[in-house]
């Protein structure tokens, strides 16, 4: 960087009078896009700026150059040209900028990072910018302040706080919280207030600033606190920061109240009156004492002992358990020993007045010594209790008793007291001697311990009591129980991984491990179901697909953990509930159906198969035409597609629909299909003549026409189809002089000259053609008359229309056409009649003198010609075109032959 400063100075120094250091200051927020306009150095230089007349005339331009891209130069874009800054890509965050630098300066070359201001929370961007050219040259150093803005919540470093107030803290305690909240952002934008959302009634919070501007929030206590009423209050304490809008932050905060040793023990009597025979034994119990403290731990230990008002003697032949408060015989009594003790025992704790209680013992005097009952357990026992496992065999033998008197004076008798299966009975041949004996198997489930007592007395009615304890050792004789053996479930369809089916729960009423159960698959659950061992939780891994399989059913169990282990199976069966996840479907996506034409309206077209995979509702289908509906009409349950109307082929030959299924569930789900509609052509339509156009049209005929030369055609089409289009053309009805001179091709339709024409065949000629179709059942047929004049000329147009308009004598006689059948409209024939023309006028140069011969001929028989023609000429036929009207008076008495 040094070198580069002295590249560019270096070259300057002999224009130092015209260099100068200057120092810019902006100030912008933190966070904002790119292309922010931080300010334009040229401006604010007074420079020419770009676009200027005199930016325009500098040579070379203004430059401005930042002097390094060290860290604060990643932060904007200079304008090399215009001299504008603008903030980069690289958004800018004050808080990763200058996190509590407290005026030090993070130095990136000779740009640089810097909090070091007058003001303690300022931020500022450093950079250093060359100005070039030489006479402009300047080192500018430009400072961008970086405002804070409120983009920051308050946050607690620990989302759990605990404080500890002892219960006799006076009203006012302040209490420091010593995890306040941190926020990064500065001034008013950080942590200003706090706040509790429950006080309780005894807290408030009140918050101290130090020197640095850091706020403590401290704990007030507002009301008197007492363990033993409440040990503990747990709320939420919040952080504000003073932003617009503010942020907040919040943690947990449980105030514990400790205990202080302000409870002392107390007795729940102050008297307590004990009798006790002056026989009884070393070691028998008299009384306990027992004091209670409310306080905790160490402020509640309490500990027993005599008052200095109890003589020697008692406590000489009373023993106090100083921790437990137990009163026991500890001298053999005799005749000396007083018959009344007054025994003050005091309950002492740290720190209290000892709390005061008096037994008084009276000591009844006992003449003669009490029988005695000596055990002797078989069965395993330890201090006093017997340890039997259940399900033993009935008689199992517990313990011998002998029973007998020490003074030999009297009778001994002995009976079992307390409930229970067992039987104390003499053991023979010996005398007093009796056995404890079980009279059934015990059961661990139903009862674990029992007490009995083995009650001896004599004649005096003297008795004395053995008390036993049995207790019955657990077996892992019980199977775990499941609360219920056939576990229904459901579940919907599409259900999400490893979802939650039930929690099986089974029981076993054994202890200990025998009665710890787990929980396992049977062999015939699929691989996709999960059941924990431990917690019983059912659930399923994978998406259950309703459509794909609607049950399941296996089996669970339930094993405990005794040797060896016993288990018991339950049922679990899984119905898959139904979810609109499938569209309807057609069973084609295109239907197509062959009507016939004329076919009645509302008759059945055909059948729109449709399904609908779901269930229930969801998989009701319901259908519509979409388009077409004018005309067509479904079924909407049975999916019958009829038409409204009659249909006609001629009109419209096919129909294309757009059939929707539409399931009832919600959202619904739907899909369309195409069905194409084909009418089948019935023959409804007799063959239509286009040609000619009218039965009063005729045609001219020379006489000189050569036989085989096409005269005229007939033209008809029909609306059909197939057969029932297919056209035949024959002649049924002739009239004229020699009718049979013309033939119809009955393909085609073409008339033709069958013989040459001579004098006396001039005339009118009505030919009377039939069109036919071959349809199926009846053919239908059209008639039109052909009308032919042979003559030269057309002399009289009048005479020959009102020949045509006389009806024609003509007798019909019905022929069928012999063709062969081809399914198409019929083609003009186009034989060409050249060849011949060209032979004909060859052998006409050669026979020039026959034909004169010929004329003469003609001209002799012209006469008698005309006078044919009036009587022949009654039918109409159309006129190919129109004759010359000034012809109508000639009359020829020559025919051109070609």
């Amino acid at each position: 960087h040094l070198l580069l400063f002295l590249l560019f100075v270096g070259p300057f120094n002999c224009f130092a009078s015209y260099s100068r250091a200057t120092e810019l200051f902006y100030s912008l927020n933190e966070g904002l896009p790119a292309g922010v306009l931080i300010g334009s150095l040229a401006r604010d230089l007074r420079l020419p700026t770009a676009g200027s007349q005199q930016a325009a005339s500098l040579q070379p331009p203004l430059s401005f150059t930042l002097a390094s891209h060290g860290l604060g130069g990643q932060y904007v874009q200079l304008d090399n040209r215009s001299g504008e800054l603008h903030t980069s890509a690289v958004e800018i965050d004050r808080e990763a900028l200058c996190v509590e630098s407290s005026g030090a300066t993070i130095f990136g070359a000779s740009a640089a990072v810097s909090s070091s201001s007058p003001s303690p929370e300022s931020c500022l961007l450093l950079l250093d910018v060359l100005v070039l050219p030489q006479e402009y040259f300047r080192l500018v150093k430009v400072k961008i302040a970086i405002r804070d803005v409120n983009d920051n919540a308050p946050r607690f470093p620990v989302p759990h706080i605990r404080l500890s107030v002892p219960e006799n803290a006076p009203v006012n305690t302040r209490l420091a919280i010593e995890h306040p909240a941190l926020d990064p952002d500065m001034g008013t934008n950080g942590v200003q207030t706090y706040r509790l959302r429950d006080n309780y009634g005894v807290f408030t919070l009140d918050v101290e600033e130090n020197e640095n501007g850091e706020r403590t929030p401290y704990l007030i206590v507002m009301g008197a606190l007492d363990r033993e009423t409440q040990d503990e209050y747990v709320t939420v304490i919040v952080a504000e920061d003073g932003g617009t809008p503010p942020l907040m932050g919040s943690a947990t905060l449980t105030i514990g109240i400790s205990d202080i040793n302000d409870n002392c023990p107390q007795f729940n009597d102050s008297q307590l009156n004990v009798t006790l025979y002056g026989n009884s034994s070393l070691g028998t119990h008299v009384a306990t004492v027992h004091a209670v403290d409310v306080d905790l731990g160490s402020n509640a230990q309490i500990t027993y002992s005599y008052s200095q008002k109890v003589p020697q003697p008692s406590r000489d032949l009373f023993h106090l358990n100083e921790s437990t408060g137990a009163i026991t015989l500890s001298t053999k009594v005799d005749g000396d020993t007083p018959r009344l003790h007054r025994l003050i025992i005091l309950g002492n704790g740290p720190g209290c007045i000892p709390a005061v209680i008096t037994v008084l013992v009276t000591i009844i005097k006992v003449m003669m010594r009490p029988p005695e009952v000596v055990p002797r357990f078989i069965a395993n026992e330890v201090e006093g209790v017997v340890y039997l496992k259940e399900l033993e065999p009935i008689n199992t033998p517990i313990a011998f008793f002998t029973i007998k008197d020490p003074d030999e004076k009297y009778k001994v008798s002995c009976y079992l007291d307390g409930d229970g299966p067992f039987r104390l009975s003499p053991y023979k041949p010996y005398n007093n001697e009796y056995l404890l004996e079980t009279t059934k198997p015990l059961d661990f489930e139903t009862q674990q311990l029992y007490e009995i007592s083995v009650v001896a007395w004599n004649s005096e009615g003297f008795h004395v009591k053995k008390v036993v304890k049995v207790q019955v050792l657990d077996d892992n004789d019980n199977s775990p129980v499941f609360s219920e053996q056939l576990i229904e479930l459901s579940i919907e369809e599409n259900n999400v991984p490893n979802a939650f089916l039930t929690k099986l729960h089974a029981t076993d009423a054994d202890s200990g491990e025998r009665g710890q159960v787990s929980y396992f698959l049977g062999p015939d659950a699929p691989s996709y179901f999960a059941l924990d061992k431990t917690t019983g939780v059912l659930t399923v891994s994978t998406q259950l697909d309703r459509e794909e399989k609607e049950k399941y059913r296996y089996t669970v169990k339930a094993v405990d953990s005794g040797f060896p282990p016993r288990e018991s199976i339950a049922t679990v069966t899984i119905t898959v509930l139904d979810k609109n996840d499938n569209s309807p479907r057609f069973i084609n996506k295109d239907f197509s159906f062959f009507v016939p034409e004329n076919f009645p309206g509302f008759g059945e077209i055909g059948v729109i198969s449709v399904t609908d995979a779901d269930a229930g509702q969801n998989g009701w289908v319901a259908l519509s035409v979409l388009n077409g509906s004018d005309i067509f009409v479904i079924d909407t349950g049975k999916g019958v597609l009829r038409a409204k109307v009659s249909l006609d082929r001629e009109q419209q030959s096919s129909y294309v629909l757009w059939i929707e299924a539409v399931d009832g569930g919600d959202p619904a789900l739907s899909s369309t299909a195409k069905i194409t509609i084909l009418l089948l052509d019935i023959n409804d339509n007799p063959p239509l003549v286009l040609f000619p156009q009218s039965n009063m049209s005729y045609l001219l005929v020379l006489p000189s026409t050569l036989p085989g030369s096409p005269i005229t055609e007939v033209y008809a089409v029909d609306k059909d189809t197939g057969m029932n289009a297919v056209i035949a053309y024959s002649i049924i009805g002739r009239r004229g002089p020699r009718p049979e001179s013309f033939r119809i091709d009955p393909k085609t339709g073409n008339i033709t000259l069958e013989e040459s024409l001579m004098q006396n065949d001039y005339g009118l000629y009505r030919l009377l053609v039939k069109v036919s179709d071959h349809g199926y059942p009846e053919p239908l047929h059209s008639t039109v008359m052909v009308n032919l004049f042979v003559n030269d000329t057309v002399s009289n147009e009048s005479y020959i229309e009102s020949l045509l308009r006389k009806e024609p004598d003509i007798s019909v006689e019905e022929k069928q056409p012999q063709i062969s059948i081809e399914p198409t409209h019929k083609k003009m024939e186009s034989a060409s009649c050249m060849p011949t023309l060209v032979a004909l006028s060859i052998i006409s140069l050669g026979s020039i003198a026959l034909v004169t011969g010929m004329g003469i001929y003609i001209c002799l028989r012209k006469g008698k010609k005309h006078h044919r023609a009036d009587e022949n000429l009654e039918v109409q036929i159309p006129l190919n075109g129109r004759i010359n009207l000034h012809m109508l008076e000639k009359k020829p008495v020559e025919i051109s032959n070609i």
